[in-house]
């Protein structure tokens, strides 16, 4: 049996209904159509891009917090 169809937003939809009882499992073979082009998922920035675009952006720590964080987190003595 072959079905053919599409994704639109994300999901497959097939251009007939199949009569598949719930459960049945299948194969999917992706074949690109002449002239459409994938695109491309813009990339996550990395953890470190991330965190540096927060730097600075805390207002009202004490001047001492970065050296210090674990005593103001944990309560562990002062450097």
């Amino acid at each position: 049996m072959t079905y053919r169809g599409r994704i639109q937003n994300g999901t497959l939809v097939l251009d007939d209904r199949p009569d598949l009882p719930d459960g049945t499992e299948v194969q999917v073979d992706i074949r690109p159509t002449n002239g459409v082009r994938r695109k491309r998922r813009p990339r996550k920035p990395t953890v470190g891009k991330a965190l540096l675009e927060l730097a600075g952006s805390v207002e009202g720590l004490p001047p001492d917090a970065s050296r210090n964080v674990d005593h103001y987190l944990y309560g562990h003595p002062r450097r």
